[in-house]
């Protein structure tokens, strides 16, 4: 990418809206917004005061001063913008034909088309974010629950930034007296004991090994979980997929088989995305069809990070439910036991007989019985228990927990080394691999590869 140049994109979202924003970066914004901008008070934007709003018209200067659109044009100088560069903002209406008009006639004067995320690009080569809040950026307009958008938030604001330099200064700081202990041996200085680097090194293991920990967590809040619900036939998943979604999803009758494919619908338990499929009954059956969506339903089971295994209390266990029975041995799984409101044929005390370590979750469907300790469960299954967001950061990106791992592995070696009183040279090289970890986070070691990997993800206008 060209950083001299001055870019342009559409900023909002594609669809008819009340507002779009054409948003330009560089050296030439408020120039080129000379050029096709006009106010009624006659007003340049390149003599208006940053973080301003002006009213006025964009007009193509090569047709006469056609006017292309009415605007409010925001006007932000260097240093205070997102990007760290002079920066204007088209307000424009917002449809697709007169924003696409305003960013061809803005390119028209100066302007090259951004590229993905050049902008937060541009924002962390300036100085204005480091790596881990720049892709805080793109997590948080991904989000889709409230508590990923919490901690993108806090991503964003420097959270794990700040633990992150913490833990390098904490390792830098002890390399520095190693290598000052390589660098001048025969000076007479009070350097550090091995058995205080070495506190000092599992002092910052162990914190580095807790943010670590959060990894786990962290992506299933983000990236979410599948959730398949799995029973013999009319023993009520499609009810139960309506009751979690609110409303009618899957078809439900009284007739077994109704369900003849998956059905997957996306929703929220304790903060989660949850991708919930709803399962063919798994039964032997004839109909060629209905054997089709046994197979898929055996085949969720593989792919799915939790497993709601249903059975009806009125009837007794049968071959199909001990089936399920025995694959929730070795699963993550609920006992979902249903029709409570009939006869009770089989009680949580039979299903437990089979899986003692599971918990058994008692409901009555169409009354909405027993729902809410099954989203708390849900939630204790995959989370183990309610998260809370405290003081320490979350990791919820991948390429940060493969960071955080090499950085740990440097740092293990460089334990054992000290352990065994190896020489201080080789203790340099392991912490130099944990430091560089820890820098790949925030960007001070990143590769200039990754670095286009990492924003070729962006949307155009961020």
């Amino acid at each position: 990418m060209k950083f001299h140049d001055t870019i342009a994109a559409i900023a909002t979202a594609q669809g008819e809206a009340g507002i779009g924003i054409v948003r330009v970066s560089g050296a030439l914004a408020r120039t080129i917004a000379a050029e096709v901008f006009r106010s009624p008070r006659g007003v340049s934007p390149t003599q208006l005061p940053t973080h301003t709003l002006t009213y006025g018209r964009v007009v193509d200067a090569t047709a006469s001063d056609e006017i292309i659109d009415e605007v409010l044009l925001g006007v932000m100088h260097a240093p205070r913008t997102y990007t760290g560069e002079d920066i204007v903002e088209f307000n424009c209406h917002g449809g697709a034909i007169p924003l696409t008009a305003v960013l061809d006639v803005v390119v028209k004067n100066g302007a090259r088309i951004a590229e993905p995320g050049e902008f937060t690009k541009r924002a962390f080569l300036n100085g204005r974010l480091d790596l881990a809040q720049a892709e805080a950026v793109a997590e948080l307009i991904a989000a889709k629950t409230d508590l990923s958008r919490k901690i993108a938030v806090e991503a964003l604001a420097g959270k794990l930034s700040d633990t992150v330099n913490g833990l390098n200064d904490r390792l830098a700081a002890l390399l520095a007296e190693i290598e000052a202990s390589i660098d001048f041996p025969e000076e007479d200085l009070d350097f550090m004991k091995v058995e205080t680097q070495l506190e000092a090194a599992r002092a910052v293991q162990t914190d580095l090994t807790a943010l670590l920990e959060t990894a786990a967590e962290g992506r299933l809040i983000t990236e979410g979980a599948n959730v398949a619900i799995l029973g013999k036939p009319n023993v009520g998943k499609s009810s139960l997929l309506n009751a979690l979604l609110e409303t009618t999803r899957a078809i439900v009758t009284d007739i077994p088989g109704t369900t003849r494919d998956t059905i997957e619908e996306m929703m929220n338990i304790g903060g989660i995305p949850l991708k919930l499929i709803d399962t063919a009954g798994i039964r032997h059956t004839d109909d060629i069809v209905e054997q089709q969506g046994v197979q898929r339903s055996k085949a969720v089971q593989d792919r799915a990070e939790l497993l709601l295994m249903m059975f009806d209390a009125s009837q007794p266990l049968n071959d199909a439910d001990l089936e399920l029975l025995k694959t929730a041995q070795s699963s993550k799984a609920i006992l979902i036991l249903n029709k409570m409101d009939l006869p009770v044929v089989t009680s949580p005390t039979a299903l437990l007989a089979h899986c003692p370590k599971k918990q058994v979750v008692e409901t009555v469907i169409p009354q909405g019985k027993g729902l809410d300790k099954l989203k708390a469960t849900v939630s204790e299954e995959l989370l183990g228990g309610e998260l809370v967001i405290g003081e320490s950061p979350i990791v919820t990106n991948a390429r940060h927990q493969e960071a955080l791992r090499r950085a740990n592995e440097g740092l293990n070696y460089a334990i054992e080394s000290l352990e065994n009183a190896m020489p201080p040279d080789l203790i340099a090289v392991d912490l130099r691999i944990s430091l560089d970890g820890l820098g790949d986070i925030v960007g001070k070691t990143t590769t200039e590869d990754i670095l286009d990997r990492i924003f070729s993800q962006f949307c155009v206008g961020k």
